[in-house]
């Protein structure tokens, strides 16, 4: 079982397409607080269709809760800048992959406190980021391949 954590996501489309992968994928998905959305927001539900029911949802007020109700957890940070690149990294079961805001990342105080633990994805140096839900399913299926896809229940 692997978890995406989204530290105060701001779109809800990108949100609803993450949790849609995190329902075809079998991950666990975390949404710490504020949003710059509604929950019940129409193009959040549009964006995860009728995954909704599929996917397994935590909601946390702040990062540090998130951290005091899952103690053992071992997460990884996915920001831009690191010299680390996300397929560096082996993630062991259970992980929990965090993503920061659309336009922000993740809290400079955050990052501070787990310097040893940031992942970038590789892209060119004039280009700000990639879109978020594309990061996340660059990254959540990279570490489903270093398992060789078992968590992923299969049809075929």
């Amino acid at each position: 079982m692997l978890n995406i954590v989204l530290l105060q996501p701001e779109i809800p489309q990108n949100t609803g397409t993450i949790a849609r992968t995190c329902a075809c994928t079998g991950a666990t998905l975390h949404l710490v607080k504020p949003f710059k959305f509604e929950i019940t927001d129409k193009n959040l539900k549009r964006a995860g269709l009728d995954y909704w029911d599929k996917v397994q949802v935590f909601y946390y007020d702040f990062f540090d809760e998130l951290i005091e109700k899952n103690p053992t957890a071992e997460f990884f940070f996915i920001e831009t800048g690191s010299k680390k690149r996300y397929t560096d990294v082996f993630y062991p079961n259970n992980a929990f992959i965090v993503f920061g805001q659309e336009t922000m990342g993740i809290p400079k105080d955050i990052l501070e406190r787990f310097s040893d633990r940031i992942f970038t994805v590789p892209m060119r140096n004039n280009i700000r980021s990639l879109n978020l839900s594309n990061c996340v399913s660059l990254v959540l299926y990279e570490a489903f391949r270093q398992h060789d896809f078992n968590f992923i229940e299969l049809d075929n």
